[in-house]
């Protein structure tokens, strides 16, 4: 065998190694988000009982000239009782407490909700699709095993009955849970939702490019383009790549001691959250921009200089631009790590069980990661998938602001 067969050979498993690495690569991540993805996409649904409710008048005592507020403060638990008394007439009062625990224990409020959309349905009997408890929903969709025996489940046998009594008359359905994406956290699985970790995330990542972006540009643009070499700049060079290999926390605890102790910012909000993470992203955009401008040709700078250009001219005009696309390589790199942080945001107060949306960066909020790991810690069932289709709009939410990114760096790129 002669040497250039053997250099062929060795060229040709080199490759079959190269393309074996990469499939296995991919399988990996595809297994991943399939795994993922079967797991959360029961989050996006919810079951519910399609039952006749009768909202009486008399019992709720509005009328059809009661104003909103009115409706809010009628009694809607004692038309909720009296609608189960009704439907459930041929069983016992206890049998009734039990067949009520396969809905959420919130059914009032829904009613109310129903009545406060629908105004006209005061004195009618209207069938309603009310949301299913946790067990109930679980069952339903496959994920909990009903065959285990009674002692080591919450829904009894005779809930079972009347379950599989609703299935058979149709009364079963599941249905898009639009409350999941307009609704902030809850203590129940059935009602909580990610509208105020999306929010949070968003006010959180707009802060912080807003912040480092500029900041690391002129940076950049000072130490490679005005800044005289010497040892103050490359003091402040070793402290910049230094500071991109800290850990995160580290900069929580920054926020923490500066921001919120010495400043006095409100704990618990995106605009502290946002600052954090822009330190911890200036470092990652500083080099990947100083990168980008080195690369740019010496003939550039000296064409311009060339044709009276000034310093700025040259910089500003020519140097930056042909720049620019590896550093929003840089910037992508920063805020895709800045958008599944956690750690940094567990310093600042960002953990907080947060109920409302924010409307403001000054508004209390909680990262969706921050929010997938309160889900993953609690004990309800329920919460299992719900984290799992968070971690859906996570990935979803990083790929959108991925290709946002990657648009801006083909709009503005330049060729020479």
């Amino acid at each position: 065998m002669t040497n250039l067969t053997k250099r062929k050979k060795a060229e040709r498993r080199f490759q079959f190694y190269g393309i074996f690495a990469v499939g296995l690569s991919l399988l990996f991540v595809l297994v991943l988000i399939l795994n993922i993805f079967f797991a959360g996409i029961g989050g996006f649904f919810k079951t519910s009982f399609i039952i006749p409710f009768h909202f009486d008048q008399n019992l709720l005592k509005i009328d059809e000239n009661s104003s909103q507020e009115q409706i809010r403060k009628a009694s809607f638990r004692k038309v909720t009782s009296e609608n189960f008394k009704t439907i459930f007439s041929n069983y016992s009062k206890d049998e009734i407490k039990q067949i009520k625990k396969l809905f959420y224990r919130k059914i009032d409020k829904e009613a109310q909700k129903q009545l406060l959309d629908n105004p006209n349905y005061l004195n009618r009997t209207i069938e309603i699709a009310f949301t299913a408890s946790t067990g109930i929903d679980q069952i339903h969709k496959g994920n909990f095993n009903r065959d285990i025996p009674e002692n080591q489940r919450k829904i009894n046998n005779f809930q079972l009955e009347i379950y599989d009594q609703f299935v058979s008359e149709g009364k079963v359905k599941k249905v898009f849970n639009t409350d999941y994406f307009l609704t902030g956290d809850s203590r129940d699985p059935e009602s909580a939702g990610v509208a105020s970790s999306v929010m949070g995330s968003v006010f959180t990542i707009l802060i912080c490019f807003l912040l480092s972006f500029p900041i690391a540009i002129f940076a950049s643009i000072y130490l490679e383009e005005f800044a005289k070499p010497g040892r103050t700049t490359d003091l402040i060079e070793i402290n910049i790549n230094n500071l991109a290999a800290v850990p995160s926390i580290i900069f929580g605890l920054l926020g923490l001691g500066i921001l919120l102790n010495f400043f006095g910012l409100p704990r618990s909000t995106a605009l502290v959250g946002g600052m954090v993470l822009s330190f911890m992203t200036l470092p990652t955009i500083i080099v990947a921009c100083r990168s980008s401008l080195r690369a740019v040709p010496p003939s550039i700078r000296e064409g311009a200089l060339a044709l009276g250009a000034t310093k700025n001219q040259v910089v500003f005009h020519h140097v930056l631009p042909l720049a620019m696309p590896g550093t929003l390589t840089g910037t992508i790199i920063g805020l895709a790590r800045a958008v599944g942080e956690t750690a940094p945001l567990l310093m600042i107060g960002m953990v907080a069980f947060i109920m409302n949306v924010p409307s403001t960066p000054l508004d209390p909020a909680v990262g969706m990661p921050a929010q997938i790991y309160l889900w993953s810690e609690s004990a309800e069932r329920g919460f299992i998938e719900k984290t799992s289709s968070a971690i859906i709009l996570l990935l979803i939410f990083l790929i959108v602001v991925n290709f946002v990114s990657v648009y801006f760096r083909k709009k503005y790129e330049k060729k020479w």
